[in-house]
């Protein structure tokens, strides 16, 4: 049993979020005394757990001040009687309660740089508010003892931005993990066994190519689009598949927590990626849907933007496609919906970079900086 403490902590529920989950079941097999705080705004008829993993309820109404206000009693409440030797700031909302209550407790300080947290697509259309978490970041990163980042175009952004050095690349890799049996989507929506399931995995968010899927999904043969997630534009999204007529093509699941994910990511034949170049943040994406994609077999179509064609172009697990160009998406989607060959090409090029594209093996280089550095 390691004799040293982890805790984690995330602005979000982290039984559906793939890094916090990975990162919490990572140090529990390396033997630390590991916890969670996290916290649930969105997921109906939620009530607070405590444990070692606690998700705290938020009502998130008309007043953001209240939910910000709640959140930071409940955090700094917990952080003041909790003591640990490692605490992870999941994002840039955790990090200040985080950077001050270290000060007293002797707490080694990571940051989790997961997004480009000073660009985020979410917040273009308030800039103010953008501009305030670009200032805590550089007022808070420089009392941090170790920076993770998804991906090494993000590493380089931070380490010039805010003149630092030694950024560690953990990507958002799927933990390994057995599937037995996948889920058959055919028979949960009685469609056709012919019938090729595009999958949409993720948050319900604008930018992440849902509407793009939308508006090309009538030139699309033989094909339904399962969207396996939830989020605040759910109903946005289920309004406009009915204005545009696609009810019939377009099937809203629901979320699943982590450690089941990847049984229902297996039973799709395209994952989608089509993430929009509305930010820095997005263009920078390396987002773990597309790895859980490769890890299950499932071949990809994503965004040309440099991360993610680097990752297709080394494997030769997908197709990119300009998320601009509806008439190439269209004409490649079809192309990888009825050419089979084509098709179970990239699944056994899935199957082999799996072998490689796995939390273990990423989490490691983490591992070796903590456990062995001098």
């Amino acid at each position: 049993m390691n004799s040293k403490s982890v805790l984690i902590i995330f602005l979000g529920n982290i039984h559906y979020d793939s890094r916090a989950t990975n990162l919490f079941n990572s140090f529990c097999e390396r033997g630390y005394n590991v916890k969670a705080i996290s916290f649930d705004w969105m997921t109906k008829d939620f009530k607070t757990e405590k444990g070692d993993i606690s998700v705290y309820k938020l009502k998130k109404g008309s007043f953001r001040i209240s939910f910000y206000l709640k959140f930071s009693l409940l955090l700094s409440f917990r952080l003041l009687f909790t003591k640990a030797d490692f605490i992870f700031a999941e994002d840039v909302y955790t990090l200040p309660f985080i950077v001050l209550f270290s000060k007293f407790k002797n707490s080694k300080i990571f940051y989790d740089s997961r997004e480009i947290f000073g660009h985020l697509a979410g917040l273009n259309e308030r800039k103010n508010v953008q501009a305030l978490w670009a200032w805590i970041e550089k007022k808070c990163i420089k009392s941090v003892n170790l920076i993770m980042t998804s991906g090494e175009m993000d590493s380089e952004f931070i380490e010039k931005e805010y003149d630092l050095k030694g950024t560690v690349v953990i990507r958002n890799l799927p933990f390994p993990a057995e599937i037995k049996e996948s889920f058959n989507f055919r028979k949960h929506f009685n469609l056709n066994v012919d019938k090729k399931i595009l999958l949409y995995q993720g948050v319900i968010l604008h930018g992440r190519g849902l509407r793009i899927i939308f508006d090309v999904i009538s030139g699309l043969n033989n094909c339904v689009l399962i969207i396996l997630g939830d989020g605040e534009y759910k109903e946005y999204y289920q309004t406009l598949a009915h204005n545009n007529n696609i009810d019939k093509k377009v099937f809203f699941f629901g979320k699943i927590e982590q450690n089941e994910l990847l049984k229902y990511t297996s039973g799709a034949d395209i994952g989608l990626a089509i993430i929009e170049n509305l930010s820095l943040s997005y263009y920078f994406a390396l987002p773990n849907k597309m790895f859980e994609y490769i890890y299950c077999g499932v071949p990809v179509l994503v965004s040309n933007f440099p991360q993610m064609k680097s990752i297709v172009d080394r494997y030769k697990v997908g197709i990119y496609v300009d998320p601009d160009d509806k008439d190439e998406i269209i004409k490649q989607l079809n192309n990888l919906l009825n050419n089979n060959e084509l098709r179970n090409k990239l699944k056994q090029n899935c199957k082999i970079a799996a072998g490689e594209l796995n939390w273990k093996r990423e989490i490691n280089k983490l591992f070796d900086l903590i456990e062995y550095k001098k």
